[in-house]
């Protein structure tokens, strides 16, 4: 007989080292309520102090919430189009790669969860972090309170490396610019990079993740904070409470509480 869903989040929650859920379920809300309206680039603003010399006060001009958001969705797209479905920049379109895993979540997200590259899964069904080590990562989520679709998921690199080995300077040289054009476009407070590859490349650095991991980075008007791969806690359950500390602080962050950075 299956296991109850309840029942077995609850006892992950409590692996975890989880006592309590959030009671607030507004703040879950504050990617539609943060009002991301600055008027597009280009757009001028009245001088302060200066009065109007429109003889009839004009509207202002109201943008929607809605609107940015579909406007941050279109420039994702462009992104994605810009890379193309075949992409050959690298040599992983030659080494048995099946298609360009560019990523997925809220364009409007304040958190943004970083991986290494996709796996044979994410390879099959187009999106990231779906196999093992993505449900884990869903119920990470869901322990501080979020859903999946209120985050955006990407990797450092779009194409599968074969064997899943680790990606290669070069492949990571044409990838990455992808990137940083999707946490600038989407404009995350928090950045989790998870595991040592994705760490190390954004922060630039050869530490190790035991040493950077639950620490707090200035990176790109975010906050960033590696943390251990989804992938790692399943070969190592006892290093998911070191995680749930993270994801605590991470929660702490959301809501608008000092960084340590």
């Amino acid at each position: 007989m299956p296991q109850d869903p309840l029942r077995d989040h609850l006892d992950y929650f409590q692996e975890l080292g989880v006592d309590g859920m959030h009671p607030d379920a507004l703040w879950r809300a504050r990617a539609d309520t943060r009002g991301r309206s600055d008027p597009p680039q280009g757009t001028a603003l009245a001088s302060r102090g200066e009065p109007s010399r429109s003889p009839v006060p004009e509207e202002p001009q109201i943008i929607s919430v809605a609107t940015v958001r579909d406007t941050t969705g279109d420039t994702l797209a462009i992104i994605k189009a810009d890379i193309g479905p075949d992409c050959s920049r690298c040599k992983l379109h030659t080494l048995g790669r099946k298609q360009v895993v560019f990523g997925v979540g809220n364009p409007n997200a304040d958190l943004m969860f970083v991986g290494e590259a996709p796996g044979a899964d994410e390879d099959i069904q187009g999106e990231p972090f779906v196999g093992r080590a993505g449900q884990l990562l869903t119920k990470i989520i869901e322990a501080i309170s979020l859903n999946r679709a209120d985050v955006y998921i990407a990797n450092v690199i779009k194409c599968r490396p074969p064997q899943n080995r680790n990606p290669e300077p070069d492949e990571v040289e044409q990838c990455e610019p992808f990137l940083f054009r999707q946490i600038d476009v989407i404009k995350p407070k928090v950045i989790v990079a998870l595991g040592k590859f994705a760490a190390q490349s954004l922060l630039k650095t050869t530490e190790p993740i035991t040493r950077i991991r639950g620490r707090e980075y200035r990176y790109r008007e975010a906050i960033l904070m590696p943390t251990y791969h989804p992938a790692y806690l399943l070969r190592n359950p006892s290093s998911k409470r070191e995680v749930w500390e993270d994801m605590k602080r991470v929660r702490d962050l959301l809501n608008g509480a000092s960084s340590r950075a």
